[in-house]
């Protein structure tokens, strides 16, 4: 028997970081036989601050923001099948991503949470990720399990 988690949930969104996490939860669970959970969560965020001029910019419906995190999602269950994982089951959550990512750790009684280091939103502004913190920052503080934070640039560092 290992004493490695039996379950590990991987957070994609679809950005380099999420990506190589994708890819270290798809080895670490062939490596332990652990089963491999995907989720990823559609988020609509508001616009700030509005246009000055011109008309309001249309908001997408909560329908039109589902499907297309679905795709997502579909898009990088199909990367784990090209990564040589098997996924035990995928998850679409609805909201904010941190809070989702730990409700759905909790609910499935994840031994291992693996996040990249900076989503989609952490390119968007500084400012935004200072004054609201990092998705992986708050999984990282509140997870009531491990956590794996991958991160891009330790991968484009040469070897010694």
């Amino acid at each position: 028997m290992s004493d490695f988690p039996a379950k590990i949930l991987v957070a994609t969104d679809g950005s380099e970081d999420s990506v190589l996490a994708v890819q270290a939860a798809v080895d670490l669970s062939r490596e332990t036989g652990a089963q491999l959970h995907v989720v990823h969560v559609g988020e609509s965020l508001p616009l700030y601050p509005p246009p000055a001029a011109g008309p309001p910019p249309s908001t997408p419906s909560r329908d039109e923001i589902r499907q297309v995190a679905q795709r997502l999602l579909d898009a990088q269950l199909r990367q784990v099948e090209e990564m040589g994982g098997k996924v035990e089951d995928a998850h679409l959550r609805m909201g904010r991503p941190a809070e989702e990512i730990l409700r759905l750790s909790e609910e499935i009684v994840a031994g291992l949470i693996v996040v990249g280091n900076q989503g989609l939103s952490g390119r968007f502004s500084r400012m935004r990720r200072f004054v609201m913190g990092s998705v992986s920052e708050n999984v990282t503080r509140y997870a009531r399990c491990s956590v794996m934070v991958v991160r891009k640039d330790l991968y484009d560092r040469p070897s010694t």
